[in-house]
């Protein structure tokens, strides 16, 4: 393996897991920022109050993106499978 392709292989790494990750992220972030809108407007300051919709939101947003994140992972490995073999011929 060369250095380029060790660098490919980094970058395709790096944006497979921010392409993977980034829906949850993105969806446990809008929230968490409504509910601290919501605090900040009603002077709420219960610590609790955050922790709950974030969980149910990023469980939500797993079932949602599971199977799609699952493909792409699964697409993911075959395409670095199939590198590995091409390297060791």
């Amino acid at each position: 393996m060369t250095l380029d392709q060790a660098i490919d292989l980094m970058n395709k790494t790096f944006e497979m897991a921010l392409i993977v990750g980034g829906p949850v992220i993105l969806i446990t972030f809008l929230v968490g920022l409504l509910i601290s809108i919501f605090q900040a407007a009603t002077q709420i300051n219960e610590m609790t109050l955050t922790f709950i919709p974030k969980i149910a939101a990023t469980l939500l947003a797993m079932i949602i993106f599971g199977s799609w994140i699952f493909r792409k992972l699964v697409d993911f490995t075959q395409e670095i499978l199939t590198m590995i073999l091409t390297l060791l011929q």
